[in-house]
C-alpha cells in the first residue's frame, strides 16, 4: 500500500515553519492538490491518506471524480484536530461544542442525530463517539464518487493517545465494532506505537482487524518511547496492517535512505508520504513502487 498523504495540503510541517512557506500558496488550491493526488496515483500511490476538513473534501471531490479507471484506497482520519483547536480558540470549549452540535443536526444524519441524544442524554460517551463518526462518515461519502468507497477510518493520534492513556478499552472496542459493522475498516494514528501495542495485547483485540499508522524512519524521528521499541512491537503483529508515515522525518532524510530502511522493517503494509510539487510528486512515487515490497 503506498499512500499520498495531506499534510503538504494544510500548510502542515512537523519540522519548521520556513518549510510550510517555502511550499507556497498553491497547495491551499483544491484543484492544485487534487492534480497532485493523481500525478502520484499515476506513478504509483494507490491511495489517499487525509484528515476530514472541508479542504480535503473538496481535494477528494474532484480526485474521485477525475481519476478514470484508476483504483484508489481512500482513508480518513478523524478528527481533523487542527481545525478544532482553531476554532476552540475562537469561540471556546463550550462554543466549540455548540459549532459541532450544529453542524451534526443540520447534516441531516438520522443515525448520527439518534445516536447524539442518547450520548447527551445519558452522558454516554460511546453514543457520543458514534455520533461524531456518523456524520464524519456521511460528509466523506457525499463527497467521493459513487464508483468508490471509503476504505479505512482512523483516530487521529490525539485521540488514539489519549485512549491507550486513560485505559479506554471499551471506547476502543465499541469503535472497532461500530466501523467494521459498516464494512469500513477500523484503525489508530499514534504517536506512541510500542505503548499502543502493548495495551490492544492487554485487551485482546485482534490486530488482523484493524489498521495501524505510525511513524517509522531511520532516525527515530516521532518514534516513542525508542526507534528500537518500536521495531520490536511491529515485528510482534504480522498479522495487522501497519502504514508508516514520517518516512522522511519532516525532510530530514532522503527518499533513497528512507526506503533502505522501511523496505527492511518486517511486516510492514504500506508507506505514506505527502507531497508539494508536481516533479517531487512523480519522483518519490516512482522510486517507492520499485523499492518498496509490502511485508
Amino acid at each position: 500500500m503506498i499512500l499520498v498523504g495531506d499534510n503538504p495540503f494544510h500548510g502542515i510541517s512537523h519540522l519548521s515553519d520556513d518549510r510550510v512557506r517555502a511550499r507556497g500558496s498553491s497547495l491551499g488550491d483544491a484543484e492544485f492538490a487534487a492534480q497532485l493526488v493523481l500525478t502520484s496515483i499515476d506513478n504509483g500511490a494507490n491511495g489517499f491518506m487525509f484528515s476530514v476538513s472541508e479542504t480535503t473534501l473538496s481535494i477528494l471531490q474532484l480526485v474521485s471524480r477525475k481519476a478514470g479507471d484508476s483504483q484508489i484506497t481512500f482513508h480518513a482520519i478523524v478528527p481533523y484536530a487542527y481545525e478544532y483547536v482553531r476554532l476552540a480558540t475562537r469561540v471556546g470549549t463550550i462554543g466549540l461544542a455548540k459549532k459541532v452540535a450544529g453542524r451534526i443536526l443540520t447534516s441531516g444524519g438520522l443515525a448520527g442525530i439518534r445516536y447524539g441524544l442518547e450520548g447527551v442524554v445519558g452522558m454516554n460517551l460511546e453514543a457520543l463517539m458514534k455520533t461524531y463518526l456518523t456524520y464524519e462518515i456521511s460528509r466523506v461519502k457525499s463527497s467521493l464518487d459513487k464508483r468508490y468507497s471509503l476504505t479505512s477510518v482512523l483516530l487521529h493520534e490525539v485521540i488514539t493517545d489519549t485512549i491507550i492513556a486513560l485505559d479506554l478499552d471499551d471506547l476502543a472496542k465499541s469503535y472497532i465494532s461500530f466501523i467494521s459493522k459498516l464494512k469500513i475498516k477500523p484503525g489508530f494514528e499514534t504517536r506512541n506505537f510500542q505503548y499502543l501495542v502493548r495495551k490492544f495485547k492487554e485487551w485482546d483485540i485482534d490486530f488482523s482487524a484493524i489498521e495501524l499508522v505510525s511513524s517509522f524512519n531511520n532516525v527515530g524521528f516521532q518514534m516513542n518511547p525508542s526507534k528500537t521499541e518500536c521495531e520490536k512491537a511491529l515485528e510482534e503483529i504480522p498479522q495487522c496492517e501497519v502504514i508508516a508515515m514520517s518516512i522522511l522525518a519532516a525532510g530530514y532524510v532522503k527518499l533513497p535512505e528512507a526506503m533502505e530502511y522501511i523496505k527492511d522493517l518486517p511486516n510492514l503494509k504500506g508507506v505514506v508520504v505527502g507531497v508539494s510539487k508536481e516533479h517531487h510528486a512523480k519522483e518519490t512515487f516512482d522510486f517507492i513502487k520499485n523499492h518498496f515490497a509490502p511485508g
